[in-house]
């Protein structure tokens, strides 16, 4: 292994081994841009805290959840800090039966978002609306099945929907670290520019 891998996997590791609080999330990528209630992103294990990184591109985004048993329940939306930037899009969403009718709606409209440092991460976000209190779950589901949908005015922009809020890192998951976060931090902060702010030569 050259020291550059060798090096990204110790950054991977101490971030894994160092992560004791309710902020810790499985962070996924979700570059699916036409997601709809035919097509929609599953999230599997609905009480593992999961960050889904994604960019509305038209249309709502649409993802399931399934349980056969009662479970805790959290969803929270965030969206990626830029430095020197204003939030640029804030988002909305909902909580639907399995019929898609609606259980629940947090409007990042007239949220106030606030800004919040991801200390292992070491990335700032906007905080936005969350079902639940300070990122843990402070109700129970019936078991069956439920649809989150995001969203916002033109639909578009880049969000970070978590869900859960119980850690967990299997090995799996580690491994996937590797290859998983530096290519969610390039499109998420690294290769953003606020609008009308000239890039640095």
């Amino acid at each position: 292994m050259n020291r550059n891998k060798s090096d990204k996997l110790l950054a991977v590791l101490v971030i894994i081994f160092s992560v004791h609080t309710s902020e810790a999330h499985q962070p996924i990528l979700n570059l699916e841009s036409e997601d709809s209630k035919k097509n929609h992103f599953l999230i599997e294990e609905p009480e593992i805290s999961k960050a889904i990184y994604a960019e509305l591109k038209g249309q709502p985004h649409y993802y399931q959840v399934s349980s056969e048993k009662d479970f805790r329940f959290y969803a929270g939306i965030t969206v990626p800090k830029i430095e020197g930037c204003t939030i640029r899009k804030k988002f909305s969403y909902e909580i639907l039966d399995s019929d898609f009718q609606l259980i629940d709606y947090k409007d990042g409209e007239s949220f106030e978002w606030w800004p919040w440092y991801e200390k292992h991460g070491k990335k700032w976000y906007w905080i936005g609306p969350e079902i639940g209190q300070k990122f843990k779950s402070d109700r129970v589901y019936e078991k069956g099945t439920y649809y989150i949908k995001v969203f916002n005015e033109d639909n578009s922009g880049q969000y970070v929907l978590a869900v859960g809020d119980i850690e967990s890192f299997p090995i799996t998951v580690i491994a996937k670290l590797l290859f998983t976060l530096p290519k969610i931090n390039s499109i998420f902060w690294d290769d953003v520019e606020c609008p009308g702010k000239k890039k640095e030569s």
